[in-house]
């Protein structure tokens, strides 16, 4: 893991906003850094940013400074393209004033609202795409018809739709009235209208699906329409759960 070409440990984690280069030292001299998988002691040790896979207290650490991952606030009516041929709103409009060439990662149907990610990160964005990785999501559902109190363990169980079973992490009663439930959902499908589909499979239509959290990035207060670039920090938690 030694690079004598490389950088000094400390300087790479300072750069990376891990604190100050002392801070750094005590980082490493306290074991909870390890590169490429396994624990530093030394702080002579020196590495290679561009290649280097580095861990503090087992999150990711984000070295590349030309990487940038932005979170939206998808409003409802806008497709999940970077540019659509109908001339329909697409989440491009909401980037094109940035000069890096990004791409979403994933998609929210035109009548869903909320959190999406768009990324330069190739890398990231297949991990996070991908189903054998399961970064959880979590909704925000307004359904029709006051929901009992037995659609929770149903729901956590699985129900079975066409393309196969769909089963819920978490399901939360938010809010209920005599006409309509607002829930809480966490699941780590992907399918194409999971969330609608499940809940017409078992006699609740969805009126209004909001996506509020991937993995541990959440929606937040951000208005929809508005964008936000994640911090390092940030960053590195998803690569994390992503398994990088």
């Amino acid at each position: 893991m030694h690079d004598p070409e490389g950088v000094r440990l400390q300087k790479v984690l300072a750069a990376a906003g891990l604190g100050s280069r002392r801070a750094c030292e005590e980082l490493i001299a306290s074991g909870r850094v390890t590169v490429d998988g396994n624990p530093v002691l030394e702080l002579g040790v020196r590495v290679d940013p561009l290649h280097s896979v580095i861990h503090v207290d087992g999150m990711r650490v984000q070295l590349d400074s030309t990487l940038i991952t932005i979170a939206l606030n998808k409003p409802k009516g806008v497709v999940s393209t970077m540019h659509d041929p109908e001339g329909r709103p697409s989440i491009g409009q909401y980037v094109a004033n940035r000069e890096e060439r990004l791409f979403h990662v994933g998609r929210l149907d035109a009548d869903t609202e909320g959190l999406i990610l768009l990324t330069n990160d190739g890398d990231l964005a297949n991990r996070l795409s991908h189903p054998s990785h399961g970064v959880a999501k979590t909704y925000l559902a307004h359904l029709e018809g006051k929901v009992p109190p037995s659609l929770a363990g149903k729901l956590l169980r699985g129900v079975e739709l066409e393309d196969g079973p769909v089963v819920l992490d978490r399901f939360q009663v938010v809010q209920l009235t005599p006409q309509a439930s607002l829930v809480e959902v966490t699941l780590h499908e992907g399918r194409n209208r999971i969330v609608r589909r499940l809940f017409e499979e078992v006699g609740f239509p969805v009126s209004r699906l909001v996506r509020t959290a991937i993995g541990p990035i959440r929606l937040g207060d951000l208005k929809p329409g508005r964008t936000r670039v994640l911090s390092k920090t940030e960053v590195g938690s998803l690569m994390t759960q992503a398994g990088m």
